[in-house]
């Protein structure tokens, strides 16, 4: 299929783009699930970006920032994982190990030095604000958006405009000759997303409220393993008459959503109710604080 120079030129403008939202707008843009879904679009294969896009944001769920520090670009690789997936014909957990993470791991030094180059900027400011200049003091702060996205946007037309060839010649040998480790990259890909569940249910409460863990993966089991059955059923006997026509979906991710969402506001409703008793009641606010447990993160330390 390839890769056409229109696709090039709308994700490198959208590169350049989720960065700016990130830090900005912040309308979850520049997600890796919603640059998948625009990857996707661009290459025509929405269900693709998707499943590169959701597993990529598996893969950071625990993983955040902390003060100026970088992480891990997880939209740019996402990006490039898909339009190689789809244009080069990968599968999408060769894709997801081989250049999704590879990618996002490396983009960390454009991170970093799209840092240093807005330091310019910010002594420009300084300046411009013991001047009194304010027209200055705002061009100068849109000025600062450039670094950022081109530190996105520049390596993602690089890899995706000469980089291609360099890809499919190397996908080809891995599937030829390397087959034993195109198996093992992918499901190392496959494997990713649990490490995202590991690191977030690290700094969690997790003993703390682990009744409703356990909770929550027994609802989600059961509920699956009960819409797939009912879906069974209904495949056997559409296929023993006609007129069956009755289609059966499985249970939604929006219904796992809500269900956890529920559980979480009965605690939060039930915790607050517990601190208003103990202050109406005169006791000292450390009182009602529970001990944190070693390592987990609670309310708004971050």
């Amino acid at each position: 299929m390839g890769i056409e120079w229109w696709q090039i030129v709308l994700l490198t403008l959208y590169a350049g783009y989720q960065i700016l939202d990130e830090l900005t707008i912040n309308s979850s843009a520049g997600s890796p699930v919603f640059a998948g879904f625009i990857a996707g679009l661009v290459m025509g294969d929405v269900t693709t970006g998707l499943m590169i896009g959701g597993a990529m944001q598996l893969t950071i769920l625990g993983v955040g920032t902390f003060g100026g520090s970088s992480r891990i670009d997880a939209n740019s690789g996402t990006v490039l994982a898909t339009a190689f997936s789809i244009g080069l014909g990968m599968s999408r957990e060769l894709a997801i190990s081989s250049i999704a993470v590879p990618v996002a791991a490396l983009m960390i030094q454009t991170d970093i030095l799209a840092r240093f180059t807005n330091t310019f900027f910010a002594h420009r400011i300084d300046k411009h604000i013991e001047d009194h200049n304010y027209r200055a003091i705002e061009r100068n702060y849109l000025l600062g958006a450039i670094p950022w996205a081109l530190s996105r946007a520049l390596p993602v037309f690089l890899a995706l405009a000469f980089g291609g060839g360099l890809v499919n010649s190397v996908v080809e040998y891995m599937n030829n000759d390397l087959s034993w480790l195109a198996t093992g990259l992918e499901t190392a890909g496959a494997v990713l997303p649990a490490v995202g569940f590991a690191i977030l249910l690290r700094y969690l409460p997790v003993k703390e409220h682990f009744p409703y863990l356990i909770l929550g993966f027994v609802i989600t089991a059961m509920l699956a393993t009960l819409y797939g059955d009912v879906g069974a059923i209904g495949g056997a006997v559409a296929g023993l008459t006609e007129e069956f026509t009755r289609s059966f979906s499985g249970l939604p991710m929006l219904g796992v959503a809500l269900i956890g969402f529920s559980i979480a506001a009965v605690e939060y409703k039930r915790s607050m109710n517990r601190s208003k008793q103990a202050v109406t009641e005169g006791a000292p606010k450390a009182a009602v604080v529970e001990e944190t447990v070693e390592g987990e993160i609670l309310d708004d330390e971050l």
